[in-house]
């Protein structure tokens, strides 16, 4: 059973039916303990970094979301939800995030050409290897809606690679953690395969 993080931020009813649709069972949940316990674990989200944080702070989330990660068993964040990982974002101001990952967020600054938020299709660069990507040739197109972008520390926690302007990083994987900034359950075949991979993974 795969637990996905009810914090108000996103349409997590997409991500669970695509889950579905490979094959998987999810839950959508906010309960703390829920949280805590689950098998593996989804943290989707659309919107503002900063409410994000409120929101899970509020609800009492972010010490189990950070003690389900340390615990390694299979997580995956999905656009914001790759974003919060972070130590902090600054969208509307500078905001602490979950800091489970050393590195900040930061806003496209682009030239007049490319317009903000980067939005559609784009193809992704593997940089290293991935249990979720062994299916997934180099150069396949996956779906991004986003302004910010994750700036990692740690060059050894990037999976996958864009060029929107400028490059940056469009997935993460560290031990059994990983996170992309584009959508898996709007990504069509790829993302399919992304998420049956990750529905395939050991508890």
């Amino acid at each position: 059973m795969i637990t996905i993080v009810d914090y108000q931020m996103g349409n997590l009813r997409s991500v669970q039916k695509a889950i579905e649709r490979v094959g998987g069972s999810a839950q959508i949940s906010s309960d703390p303990q829920v949280i805590a316990n689950a098998e593996k674990l989804v943290l989707p989200g659309v919107g503002a970094f900063g409410d994000a944080m409120n929101e899970i702070v509020r609800r009492d989330l972010a010490e189990p979301i950070r003690d389900f990660i340390a615990s390694n068993r299979p997580f995956l964040g999905i656009c914001l939800g790759l974003q919060l990982l972070f130590e902090r974002g600054y969208e509307n101001g500078e905001h602490q995030g979950l800091g489970v990952l050393e590195g900040e967020v930061v806003r496209f600054d682009l030239p007049e050409s490319y317009k903000v938020p980067h939005m559609g299709w784009n193809t992704v660069k593997k940089t290293q290897e991935s249990p979720l990507l062994v299916d997934t040739p180099d150069g396949s197109h996956f779906y991004f809606v986003h302004s910010y972008y994750v700036c990692p520390r740690d060059p050894e926690v990037v999976a996958l690679g864009c060029e929107y302007g400028t490059e940056f990083c469009a997935m993460v994987q560290r031990g059994n953690l990983y996170a992309t900034q584009f959508h898996p359950e709007k990504s069509q075949e790829n993302g399919l395969k992304l998420l049956h991979q990750f529905q395939q993974l050991k508890a």
